[in-house]
């Protein structure tokens, strides 16, 4: 007869049980929510980027325009394709994430990690979205994993190596990963064995890998005009003081991050101050935070910080949050059992995306999602009627959904900021000397700034997307024909 189990044991075994529930209702939710959920603007405009493979964008590195050519080859070329690696992403993290917070406690510090980085908002409804933030976030978190090891006494050059590669396809996803360069040497520069670090090879062969991978996409720049870097640097230049975001941001991400993750994470980060050279790994997720937490701050005084862009810094607040919730006493003890609300609330953000009749009236944000293949046949009979040949839209949402929504396969093509489109050619070419159709929402289209690039201008019709209509819904279509200026190479500004 065996022993029975220790309660230690007890408990390892109670979060190894938990963490495969987790995984497997983590799976059921993301795949079935990334093929039931329509295709939003931004995914839609990224499917095209994945027809055309390159070594980088106008707005982003190339990692998720790779990661849509591999779903869509697999699974086919419709929303679950397009989504497919990013909900698999999400399992890879949670995976990842209990391994960290394992090695700052047990396996149930491990799992509570993994529950409380999916019970943020941002990761619990959007994980399974194909934008670029979902690649940054799982390489991100790979390259702690990696220096985490190395951190708890496994310093063995694989870990640097497979450090650098992570942070490189991190670097390839999205520029924001530039911000784990800072983190990492303050994670080594203020502690004594962190210093000792520093005076090895492994660490700058570490930073020299990661610049090799990324070199990639700065070759792809640097034969491209820079357009990238200047698009997205661009952004942190401030043009006016304007506080008032930053109590958008603090507010926004405490709610998203959710609020009980917050108030551990912030616990999990003093702490890891205090104890930085005794526990390497905590200070760790601490350190790599710190860097782009201090841009963010820095440029919510002048501009507006998006809700998805801190999401790499999530993994990191997870950990530190399982990590203080077994230290802390009184009403914060009792946080992480209410953070699971936040993974409910999800679900139901989930379900309300995927299912119309819940709809919430001409505010609701998920009507951004519905209603685009009516729409399109919509857009195409409003084609036939005025004996257009082509269809050309004013902003690259609304060309990038109809070109996913799109039927009949009738030339589409957005007819400004041509710049996005240099090396996309359009699946189709127009032939510009039949007339076309300028479709776009009703309050962008302005009659006069069409005169100026066509010789003869219609009048408008409108086009509803979805019930109820809205100014979100609500679209105007013009005849035009006779372009006065080069469509398909400057556009019309």
């Amino acid at each position: 007869m065996s022993p029975p189990p220790s309660p230690s044991g007890s408990r390892a075994f109670g979060a190894d049980r938990g963490l495969v529930l987790l995984i497997a209702g983590l799976a059921v939710l993301r795949l079935t929510s990334a093929a039931a959920i329509p295709l939003t603007e931004d995914e839609a405009y990224y499917r095209l980027w994945a027809q055309h493979p390159q070594l980088g964008y106008y707005d982003h590195p190339p990692m998720i325009a790779w990661w849509i050519r591999a779903g869509t080859s697999l699974v086919g070329d419709n929303a679950l394709g397009v989504r497919l690696l990013p909900a698999l992403a999400n399992l890879l993290s949670t995976l990842i994430i209990f391994d960290l917070g394992r090695g700052l406690g047990d396996r149930r510090t491990g799992f509570k990690a993994a529950l409380l980085y999916n019970c943020t908002l941002t990761i619990g409804a959007a994980a399974a979205l194909a934008v670029p933030d979902v690649p940054a976030g799982l390489f991100w978190t790979m390259t702690l994993w990696a220096l985490a090891k190395a951190a708890n006494g496994d310093n063995s050059p694989r870990w640097w190596l497979a450090a650098g590669a992570a942070a490189g396809l991190a670097c390839l996803s999205k520029y924001s990963a530039l911000f784990l360069a800072p983190g990492v040497v303050l994670w080594l520069a203020v502690t004594k064995p962190g210093r000792k670090q520093l005076a090895h090879p492994w660490p700058w062969i570490c930073a020299a890998l990661a610049l090799a991978v990324f070199s990639l996409n700065i070759g792809w720049n640097a034969a491209h005009h820079w357009e990238t870097f200047a698009k997205q640097f661009g952004r942190a230049t401030p043009g006016r003081f304007a506080p008032r975001y930053l109590l958008e941001l603090l507010a926004g991400q405490f709610l998203l991050l959710n609020p009980a993750v917050a108030i551990l994470a912030a616990i999990g980060a003093a702490r890891a101050w205090r104890a930085r050279s005794e526990t390497p790994l905590a200070w760790l997720m601490a350190a790599s935070m710190a860097p782009f937490a201090a841009y963010l701050i820095l440029h919510s005084l002048h501009d507006r910080v998006q809700a998805h862009w801190p999401v790499p810094l999530y993994s990191g607040a997870a950990v530190l949050a399982a990590w203080a919730s077994d230290e802390v006493q009184g009403w914060r003890a009792g946080l992480a059992r209410w953070a699971p609300i936040g993974l409910a609330l999800s679900v139901l953000a989930l379900a309300h995306a995927v299912l119309p009749q819940t709809d919430l009236g001409p505010g609701d944000p998920a009507r951004q999602l519905r209603g685009w293949p009516a729409f399109a046949q919509a857009v195409d009979k409003a084609r036939e009627t005025a004996g257009a040949n082509w269809i050309g839209a004013l902003s690259y949402g609304v060309d990038a959904q109809l070109q996913a929504a799109d039927p009949y396969g009738a030339p589409i093509l957005q007819i400004s900021e041509r710049e996005r489109y240099a090396d996309l050619p359009p699946r189709t070419a127009p032939d510009f000397r039949q007339p076309g159709l300028i479709v776009d929402l009703r309050r962008r289209i302005d009659l006069a700034r069409l005169r100026t690039c066509f010789a003869r201008v219609g009048s408008v019709i409108e086009i509803d997307r979805g019930q109820g209509g809205g100014p979100n819904a609500r679209y105007g279509a013009v005849a035009v024909a006779g372009p006065m200026v080069d469509l398909l190479g400057k556009g019309c500004e």
